[in-house]
């Protein structure tokens, strides 16, 4: 959600790494699939075997619908696929409650089931629904952060600043560090790797989801506020690091290249000691 509209904002989404971005992102929700569930069992203080039932049935229930976006996408979308705005609309957004609503029986995110029906579109129902969501996208972006607002206590962020401080650089850099890196292995340009890392680092949406559950659960209620922070100095910092993280790197490269390098004098003048031969004894 974020990400997509950085890019879109900064207008990268034709760029080459821009896939390299988009995995990343598809790799996280899908490891939410797996970690919500353990998380949730573990909160709830479930034994061991009722916490390995909890995580097989959504393991399986994930790894099911994944498997019916991948092989029968194509017939899924036909299905989907209409001629007119109105019904596309509502068929796409009837079977996203539907598998996120199944997916939540399951004790799976809600939000991975939606995201995996994402996944089965594809074609001109993809890019048809795609037209016709950009505005809900956005518009349920700004309802969250709203939502997000009215339950933060302003009294409530001062005493966890620096430690939110703290989450914020230490994720910041894992997240340049990994774009950087999945960039590279797809053969993107130094400039680009420097790109995709600065883009990843604006994310914290499910840092409010595990807070929840453990301020839900009455373990640690100082987690709230400690989330609001994160996420607040994410959502802040995110758009600027997507933006000069590449340029800033270029210019400190440069500026280490050029400490380095000789000084024109020495190049255009080389020591005379250098140049006489040595007195033979």
């Amino acid at each position: 959600g974020v990400i997509a509209k950085v890019l879109g904002d900064l207008g990268r989404l034709g760029n080459r790494e821009t896939p390299v971005i988009l995995s990343v992102l598809v790799l996280e929700d899908l490891s939410m699939a797996v970690y919500l569930p353990i998380i949730t069992a573990l909160l709830a203080g479930t034994g061991l075997a009722a916490g390995s039932l909890t995580l097989a049935v959504a393991l399986g229930a994930a790894a099911l619908v994944l498997l019916v976006a991948v092989r029968y996408g194509r017939h899924i979308s036909r299905f989907v696929s209409s001629d007119d705005p109105e019904k596309l609309l509502l068929v796409v957004l009837g079977l996203t409650l539907l598998v996120a609503g199944l997916a939540q029986q399951l004790q799976v995110s809600a939000a991975v089931g939606a995201f995996l029906v994402g996944i089965a579109l594809s074609g001109e129902a993809a890019e048809g629904a795609h037209n016709l969501l950009s505005p809900l996208r956005d518009l349920f972006a700004a309802v969250f952060f709203v939502f997000f607002g009215l339950h933060t206590d302003p009294a409530s962020i001062p005493p966890v600043l620096l430690p939110a401080l703290a989450l914020a650089v230490v994720t910041a850099g894992t997240k340049i560090a990994t774009g950087y890196w999945a960039a590279r292995r797809a053969g993107i340009s130094v400039k680009g790797r420097w790109r995709t890392g600065g883009t990843l680092v604006a994310r914290g949406e499910f840092s409010i989801v595990i807070a929840g559950l453990a301020v839900t659960a009455g373990i640690e209620p100082s987690l709230g506020p400690l989330a609001t922070a994160y996420v607040l100095i994410l959502v802040i910092v995110g758009p600027l690091t997507a933006r000069y993280t590449e340029p800033l790197a270029t210019f400190l490269t440069a500026r280490r290249r050029g400490r380095s390098a000789p000084s024109a004098d020495a190049e255009e003048f080389p020591s005379t000691a250098a140049q006489e031969p040595h007195e033979v004894a």
